[in-house]
């Protein structure tokens, strides 16, 4: 979603917001939120708004998404206690796989700061042979609901 040269993209680039608190147990020794931390974000908001989103429990979905492949650019520190939102977009929506644009945004009153970047990849597979597979339907019509604009 964001190049070097590009600038960086505001909460009204992303169709889905998903409210994350930061947690006592985030902070690292050196008073902020550790960094694989922030992937646990993500995480929480991208499976959490398919589950809302679709109105099922996606853990019992026949397919399931793996991660494949994550990123994490860091623009600024978190700390425990901060409310957060987490923005969401698809960048690409294949036939086995999706690949999330997101972001974590700091609430600071009554504006939301851009505190990271991110990305994952979710390959779908049987929940049993581990096989890739189709992404669900289900799935597929919630993700459609993040697709960008320009997403190829």
């Amino acid at each position: 979603m964001n190049h070097d040269d590009a600038p960086l993209p505001t909460a009204a680039d992303f169709p889905a917001l998903w409210p994350v608190p930061t947690r006592w147990e985030d902070n690292d020794h050196y008073g902020h939120v550790n960094n694989v931390t922030y992937y646990s974000y993500f995480d929480t908001a991208v499976n959490g708004w398919l589950i809302a989103t679709t109105g099922t429990d996606i853990r019992d979905l026949p397919a399931i998404g793996v991660v494949a492949e994550t990123s994490c650019k860091y623009i600024s520190e978190l700390t425990f206690p901060e409310r957060l939102q987490v923005g969401l977009s698809v960048e690409r929506l294949g036939t086995r796989s999706i690949v999330y644009a997101l972001a974590i945004f700091r609430e600071n009153a009554d504006a939301l700061d851009l505190a990271a970047l991110g990305r994952f990849v979710h390959v779908y597979v049987d929940a049993k042979t581990r096989k890739p597979v189709p992404i669900p339907d289900e799935i597929r019509s919630a993700a459609t609901l993040l697709v960008l604009p320009d997403a190829v």
